[in-house]
């Protein structure tokens, strides 16, 4: 029997698994000396396109804790590690996965967000400490990759996706700037946006500033469409536009609200799998919301994954790429899926 009939093989549907009292209503212990019971019910279907995707012999696990506000997972598919940044304490840090040694990877990080690695295997961060999208070499060197647009220094960028062309996107918020990190508090230079620069000429486009706080973002499987998560609408929700060129894109439209039963969270950061589901992280609300949200390409909410905290970004790593990383407002969790990530980083 292969893993993904395991749910089936139980005799347990979504329904069944949402609505049993044994499976509700209890305190989890996170720290993973108490066995979790297959299945996970954290683990949500909505919908039974959902179920594909679920693994009945896995749990939701805490691999670390104690940060200020943990955020921008990316996956070194090289090195097996994950990084992740710890945004008020200015450091980054390192999960390896060979034995689940947590590291500090990176200090200071320039009050570091989102991560991620180019198709050379660099890193690239958003610092919002310098308002400015870097890369670090491989000698250690740092290279500043944008840190304002006609003359105007950045709000704070912060998240990153990289395009097989070579291309970086990111978003700018301003978040980062309202924080006061070390005394640098301080206004919003530019309209929020997000932004291309190009890998050739090093030129920074604005592509779209037709959103209220672009947060995070992905590619779909394709590379045809791009999608947003905008902490700042009402409702707050997820966008997608079509991408035209390497710096153009068009016909905005909503993906998806964060409205959920009745409650109006937000989705931070965001990944899509190589079936075209979006993962999103979602936060805000409290139990029964905050976790990830998963959305077939439709837009349809098709299921969820609880955790106990607000969960700010999501990536998939692990040697097959089939293992969602998330980080929580303090910690850093992992489940293993029935699927894999759209892209390498």
């Amino acid at each position: 029997m292969n893993r993904r009939g395991f749910l089936s093989s139980l005799g347990l549907t979504s329904a069944a698994v949402m609505m049993s009292p044994d499976l509700q209503g209890a305190e989890r212990d996170w720290t993973g000396k108490v066995p979790v019971r297959y299945p996970d019910p954290d683990i949500i279907a909505l919908d039974p396109r959902f179920d594909q995707y679920k693994l009945g012999n896995t749990a939701i696990q805490r691999l670390h804790t104690g940060m200020l506000w943990s955020e921008g997972p990316a996956w070194n598919g090289v090195g097996k590690y994950l990084l992740w940044s710890d945004i008020p304490n200015n450091v980054q840090y390192r999960y390896l996965e060979e034995d689940g040694h947590v590291s500090i990877f990176r200090n200071p990080s320039g009050n570091s967000n989102g991560n991620t690695f180019d198709w050379e295997g660099r890193q690239i961060a958003c610092e919002h400490g310098n308002r400015r999208v870097v890369r670090y070499e491989y000698d250690g060197s740092v290279t500043v990759l944008a840190d304002h647009y006609k003359g105007k220094v950045f709000n704070a960028p912060n998240d990153a996706i990289v395009h097989p062309d070579g291309g970086i996107w990111f978003t700018d918020p301003g978040y980062g700037s309202m924080m006061n990190y070390e005394g640098k508090k301080g206004p919003l230079h530019l309209k929020e946006a997000v932004y291309h620069i190009d890998p050739s000429t090093s030129k920074i486009t604005l592509l779209t500033d037709e959103i209220v706080k672009p947060n995070g973002l992905c590619f779909s499987p394709d590379y045809k469409k791009l999608y947003v998560s905008d902490t700042g609408s009402d409702p707050r929700g997820i966008f997608q536009w079509n991408i035209v060129s390497s710096s153009r894109i068009n016909r905005r439209k909503e993906f998806s609200s964060m409205v959920y039963e009745g409650r109006s969270g937000g989705a931070d950061g965001i990944r899509a799998d190589k079936d075209g589901n979006i993962w999103a992280s979602a936060g805000w609300i409290g139990d029964g919301y905050d976790g990830v949200h998963i959305f077939a390409p439709n837009g349809d909410r098709i299921g969820l994954i609880r955790l106990p905290e607000i969960c700010s970004n999501v990536c998939f790593g692990g040697t097959k790429r089939n293992r969602l990383f998330m980080t929580g407002s303090q910690s850093l969790y992992a489940v293993y899926v029935e699927t894999q990530g759209a892209h390498i980083t």
